[in-house]
């Protein structure tokens, strides 16, 4: 009788665990229905309608038969390649010291990259702009400006995932290559810059998109005479009212994304020790 009422306790216990995990996901799943689902499906009406709610295509033929939008696209994303190149440039070396270096690496990484971003963003970018006029940089170039501004703010998010990859990568195979025969420089070239692939590939995600849209960076560093696609979705929606065109530029920046995920997810390997090298 007590091993029978010991059992029936267990798949009580075992009833009401597995039903509580599954409650769990209720709010998650309400919060991404509500914030996330719903407004791409807003986006996605607005961008195929007219102003009376009728189909139509013409938000996206005036996207993309307007020199205005097209040449926004084109600035933004030379903004952003030159950004994420220099972001790259300067990161690499960066993330390679720390996590070859002896010191404390939790406290300098902490110290050097994380804490500042708990700044807000603009307060940086003004105390930037601030320093670039006080030692006489700033005003030469608008785009100059702007990318400097846009560097300073993401460089960051381009240290952190070629850090995370170099601290977690198998030590062995770099001492495997040098025990052969292989020169610094070729043990970095064949083995750590191939491994590290990953990290530079989640910083480029991370950092292009972001900068095509974050146009308080290219107000306050460009004076307000450049004009970035996330400046003019936002004049769309706000000083234009239309709704309907601003949500086809969205849709068309989403793509962009996408497809920029998608070619730098080429270079993404879940096995960090290079077996598919």
């Amino acid at each position: 009788m007590t091993e029978k009422f010991i059992n029936e306790e267990k798949k009580t216990r075992k009833f009401s665990f597995a039903f509580s995990r599954k409650q769990l996901c209720i709010p998650y799943g309400l919060f991404l229905a509500l914030f996330v689902v719903l407004p791409l499906l807003l986006i996605v009406f607005y961008a195929f309608t007219d102003k009376d709610g009728g189909f139509s295509l013409a938000n996206f033929v005036r996207f993309f038969t307007s020199s205005t939008t097209i040449t926004t696209v084109i600035i933004s994303v030379l903004i952003g390649l030159a950004t994420t190149l220099i972001c790259i440039v300067i990161a690499y070396p960066v993330a390679y010291i720390l996590a070859r270096s002896n010191l404390n690496r939790g406290g300098t990484l902490l110290m050097l990259f994380i804490m500042p971003m708990w700044i807000n963003f603009v307060l940086r970018a003004m105390a930037m702009k601030d320093l670039l006029t006080l030692i006489g940089v700033f005003g030469f170039n608008n785009y100059v400006n702007v990318i400097i501004g846009m560097v300073y703010d993401y460089l960051p998010f381009m240290i952190l995932p070629i850090y995370t990859v170099l601290i977690k990568m198998d030590k062995s195979l770099i001492e495997a290559s040098k025990d052969l025969g292989a020169s610094s420089f070729k043990t970095f070239t064949k083995v750590t810059f191939p491994l590290s692939m990953s990290g530079i590939a989640s910083g480029i995600t991370m950092v292009f998109m972001p900068t095509m849209t974050c146009y308080v960076i290219s107000d306050t560093f460009g004076n307000g005479l450049i004009t970035i696609i996330g400046k003019l979705i936002d004049e769309q929606f706000t000083t234009f009212q239309n709704w309907n065109l601003g949500s086809a530029m969205a849709m068309v920046l989403l793509v962009i994304m996408l497809v920029s995920m998608w070619v730098t997810g080429g270079f993404k390997s879940d096995d960090v020790r290079g077996t598919n090298i």
